[in-house]
């Protein structure tokens, strides 16, 4: 514990440190951004939510000099790291310069940095109002949780990693940045309780990811009168129901968990239609079977 602490407030944070660490976390941000195998997985996680960088962003406050010298380095870290990953990625994607679209996002909290940074040396105090500061990324990052260790739920093992990476950093944030013993005990109880709430919330409301998985036409041609079914159940359930907006027959799909299971389409005559569908939280392929 006394290395990790030494990482929140023990290191000479150069201007020249500071660029190749942002250099550096740019570069590896792109990179997992780029390889697929890397997606849906705790890996990914950087390159779309808040939960790592505001780990670096507190590392960076902790070990600067002055509020206006944090701010400024908060501020340069994320202004190099971040377009860094999208310039990296311009000439892997389809997309091409189009990515930057993403950036947009990106730059608002950058600019915010600044202020962040400022406020956030005061951290260093070492006083009770210093935990005040630090809560709202407390709560940031249990929103990450929150996200996150639903994915778990749904897509086992998957999604571990960062969920336990949220929940010790709410933890220990308090534990490692403060040196005042009360500030770290009630810190470090709020966080833990923080973990437990979010962690029933999940508990207590299990994911589902209900989609309309195919309408009646000319690719699908099915009525109430057609039968449905998964091959296996664990992946959630399937029936056929109409559609009023669109006034058609759907299928109707509420999957529960992430893989791979065949759809079977069953006509009144005894014909059969299988598709292949790969399901993950928020999206799915379907293709049928040769």
């Amino acid at each position: 514990m006394a290395k990790i602490k030494k990482l929140f407030g023990g290191i000479d944070l150069t201007w020249t440190k500071l660029i190749i660490a942002s250099v550096i976390a740019g570069v590896i941000t792109a990179i997992i951004a780029l390889i697929p195998t890397l997606q849906h997985t705790s890996f990914h996680t950087i390159t779309v939510s808040f939960e790592v960088w505001i780990l670096f962003g507190i590392l960076i406050i902790m070990n600067s000099k002055s509020n206006l010298d944090s701010a400024l380095k908060c501020f340069i870290f994320f202004l190099i790291s971040q377009p860094l990953v999208y310039l990296i990625q311009v000439p892997f994607t389809d997309m091409g310069w189009s990515i930057f679209g993403y950036y947009r996002y990106w730059f608002i909290w950058t600019l915010l940095c600044f202020p962040m940074g400022f406020i956030g040396y005061w951290m260093k105090k070492d006083k009770w109002w210093g935990y005040l500061i630090l809560f709202p990324m407390i709560l940031l990052t249990a929103e990450s949780y929150l996200g996150y260790f639903s994915k778990f739920q749904f897509s086992m093992p998957r999604y571990i990693l960062i969920s336990a990476f949220c929940a010790v950093a709410m933890i220990l944030y308090p534990v490692l940045i403060f040196n005042n013993k009360k500030i770290k005990s009630v810190g470090a109880f709020i966080g833990g309780a923080v973990v437990v709430i979010c962690s029933i919330i999940c508990l207590l409301n299990p994911p589902v990811y209900s989609i309309m998985l195919a309408y009646n036409g000319d690719e699908y041609s099915f009525d109430d009168s057609y039968s449905v079914s998964l091959s296996n159940q664990k992946y959630g359930d399937v029936s056929i129901v109409y559609d009023d907006e669109f006034e058609e027959y759907a299928i109707q799909a509420d999957f529960k968990r992430s893989g791979d299971v065949i759809l079977t389409i069953a006509s009144p005559s005894g014909g059969k239609r299988e598709f292949d569908i790969h399901i993950e939280r928020d999206t799915y392929d379907i293709s049928e079977k040769n």
